[in-house]
């Protein structure tokens, strides 16, 4: 197999920049909390200790990511959602709070070409550079996944997507949580395997049995379904990994805390890494339904992308993590 070379030469990742013409943050903390404000609820403690971050793999790692080298990494034990944050969940988050989310402030997101709705007029924004098949969308937002005329019914139980870094620092703010770091989120999707491809193993589908909903058929044009979804997959789908977490590959990628740096972990802590300490943009780890092997193979446990913190689109969500209280 051919190396891949680094992303500046070849592809860029299919998460869409948006080119914003202002930025915000969340607020600095809100008058309300959750009532259920730093309960371990749906998470699951993991103990923590060393294990093997990052691959060797120069067949499949994609060279300006900065998975590689492989080394031994050292985490104090965390609590992790076993499912990425839902519509449900988000949506009690708003109506406690009145929140108003980045896209719904900016006044469009980005929605897959192959998912707009006949409703629907593309922003200033027009299709994101390099990844024809994101359209920017006016009104689309997390209760408009697909832009005017779409809803969330029958998908309280689905991730909540068109969601930017600032609007998941928020919820987890509100939940008396925080997003995990890139090494907790790594560690917590290996399930206990040492240096595997996925949460399962080396096979992406052992005995043609699935277990992610990524795209099946020819990307970006066709997806057959053949894992069972061809758009965003309940927050509970496929089989859980060995730490009982579910969907840590593909389905819609998750936020981590991390400023992204592609060398800074040469140099950085082993010891309960946290990322640089500022940078432009935030790291992005899981992959979606919409990866595919002929364009990139980013839903392998050690692969990571990156976006800036204000960008949303239909295939991006995040799920919390909690200390464990001493």
């Amino acid at each position: 197999m051919a190396l891949p070379l680094s992303l500046s030469e070849t592809k860029p990742c299919c998460a869409p920049h948006a080119p914003r013409e202002s930025s915000s943050a969340p607020p600095e903390e809100f008058a309300e909390r959750s009532p259920h404000f730093g309960d371990t609820r749906g998470m699951v403690r993991l103990s923590g200790g060393e294990f093997l971050m990052g691959t060797d793999r120069a067949d499949l790692a994609w060279l300006g990511d900065g998975e590689t080298p492989v080394r031994a990494v050292t985490l104090k034990p965390f609590f992790i959602a076993q499912c990425a944050t839902t519509n449900a969940e988000f949506q009690e988050f708003v109506s406690a709070t009145n929140y108003i989310s980045e896209a719904e402030k900016f006044g469009w997101s980005y929605v897959f070409h192959k998912e707009v709705t006949a409703k629907a007029k593309r922003s200033t924004a027009g299709v994101a550079a390099g990844t024809e098949w994101w359209i920017g969308v006016e009104g689309a937002c997390w209760k408009r996944p697909e832009g005017p005329g779409s809803n969330l019914k029958k998908r309280e139980d689905h991730p909540v997507v068109h969601i930017s870094w600032h609007d998941a620092a928020a919820y987890c703010q509100w939940a008396g949580q925080r997003l995990p770091s890139e090494a907790e989120w790594e560690f917590a999707a290996r399930g206990g395997l040492a240096q595997k491809l996925y949460p399962w193993g080396d096979e992406l589908a052992p005995g043609g049995r699935h277990f992610c909903n990524i795209w099946q058929g020819k990307f970006p044009t066709f997806n057959s379904g053949a894992d069972g979804f061809t758009s965003r997959a309940p927050a509970k789908s496929f089989a859980a990994n060995g730490y009982n977490l579910y969907n840590m590959s593909g389905n819609v990628w998750e936020w981590c805390a991390d400023w992204f740096s592609p060398t800074y972990h040469l140099s950085g802590p082993r010891d309960n890494p946290s990322g640089p300490g500022s940078g432009e943009t935030k790291l992005m780890k899981g992959g979606s339904y919409l990866c595919h092997v002929s364009y990139c193979n980013r839903y392998r446990v050690a692969a990571r992308t990156f976006n800036t913190p204000d960008s949303t689109s239909g295939h991006c969500g995040f799920r919390c993590a909690r200390d464990v209280e001493k």
